[in-house]
């Protein structure tokens, strides 16, 4: 089943990335649009013919409130970070399919690694679903900054690999029924 598009127009120029290659430019005031994809902190926009990223923090630019984080309470447990680490995955989502990037098989190594008593080093490995995809370097700066913004994380490297190939056999169930396969 298809995603319900919602039409809005643009209240001021806005950032945003061209998808599937990532290209910055910008939409001006009064662009009609529609919203394909509300998920994590980012919205997937239709503008023109095309599809468009653009950063929560400009949801107002489309009449939104911006995404709230996940909320992670500052007092995580030493045996919690693994957790809350594979939670904060779960809110970053390739732009083009609304599926989080857990779910779509694309987080090949999440290891967290403690660096003294307090706090942790995350080192991910995550592949996209296809190599030539312009928006990997926007799912890697999202997992970035998500990951170092939690409690205890003190240094986050995000490595894209291609070795193995993704598939469609690496999706969860879940992604499989959502997508239809």
């Amino acid at each position: 089943m298809r995603p319900q598009r919602e039409a809005v127009v643009t209240t001021r120029a806005v950032q945003v990335e061209r998808v599937p290659d990532g290209t910055p430019f910008e939409l001006p005031s009064g662009t009609q649009v529609q919203i394909t994809q509300a998920l994590g902190s980012a919205f997937t926009l239709a503008a023109g013919g095309q599809l468009v990223r653009r950063k929560g923090s400009d949801a107002d630019a489309i009449g939104k409130p911006v995404p709230v984080a996940v909320q992670v309470p500052a007092d995580v447990g030493r045996d919690d970070v693994r957790g809350l680490v594979w939670q904060t995955l779960k809110t970053c989502y390739d732009p083009e399919i609304p599926i989080d990037i857990v779910e779509l098989g694309l987080v090949y190594v999440c290891d967290v690694l403690p660096i003294d008593e307090e706090r942790f080093r995350v080192s991910i490995k995550l592949t996209l679903t296809a190599p030539g995809c312009g928006m990997g370097q926007t799912i890697v700066d999202d997992v970035y900054a998500k990951l170092l913004a939690l409690p205890r994380v003190a240094e986050v490297d995000v490595e894209l690999v291609f070795d193995p190939p993704w598939d469609r056999y690496r999706l969860s169930e879940a992604a499989r029924l959502s997508l239809g396969l």
